[in-house]
């Protein structure tokens, strides 16, 4: 192979490398945002309309393919009239599909904090709220930090769905360049090793989190 052949394969799994990060960096800021935000709504026991709605949020986007997901806010929203770009759409649809996974998660963190931590709170006069925020939620964001840490790690992988949607990350690119090399071995092996560096690097550092987390 010559020269310029690797430079443009190296140029092209970098750039789509750039475009995971930030596509699970975003996806993951709103799949935490809003798993812990219904999570909560759950353990402060909000009208049953309000459950119910969590509920059927949950069952939709936990038991459909997310590449279903991804399609509908793609090109369904699209056939609507509101035009995504395809890193928005990306971003939106792991993070939804994201939310619902992680409400699961930080729904068994809270309800593993135990209860005589609430009755505690309330009896030196903190409110219900105050109690939630400042006793019950720290502890239950400890708890929750294992299973939200290989949420993390699959997120990285199951970025390479939104190639689907055009959207030009590791799998995208490694897929262009082969059309143009026909050096099959090398882009995927290469795309590999990418995937493998960021999540081992991720792995490290939630492992940091997670001991920081503990003291």
């Amino acid at each position: 192979m010559t020269q310029a052949p690797f430079s443009r394969i190296a140029e092209a799994l970098l750039t789509g490398a750039c475009v995971t990060l930030q596509v699970s960096a975003g996806a993951l800021a709103v799949a935490v945002c809003l798993g812990l935000l219904l999570a909560s709504l759950g353990v402060l026991r909000p009208a049953r309309s309000v459950r119910i709605i969590i509920a059927a949020y949950v069952e939709i986007f936990r038991n459909i393919p997310s590449l279903t997901h991804l399609f509908l806010i793609y090109f369904g929203l699209a056939y609507l009239g509101l035009r995504l770009t395809s890193l928005t759409a990306a971003v939106l649809g792991l993070g939804l599909i994201g939310g619902a996974v992680l409400a699961d998660v930080f729904r068994a963190g809270l309800q593993a904090v135990p209860a005589g931590q609430w009755e505690a709170a309330l009896a030196i006069g903190l409110s219900p709220f105050k109690a939630f925020r400042l006793v019950i939620l720290p502890q239950a964001w400890r708890i929750s930090l294992p299973p939200l840490g290989n949420y993390a790690i699959g997120l990285v992988k199951d970025t390479s769905l939104v190639a689907a949607i055009a959207a030009p990350e590791i799998m995208f690119n490694a897929r262009q360049i082969v059309n143009e090399t026909f050096e099959t071995a090398l882009v995927y092996g290469s795309a590999a090793l990418i995937y493998l560096v960021i999540t081992f690097g991720l792995s490290w550092l939630l492992a940091v989190v997670e001991r920081k987390a503990a003291y």
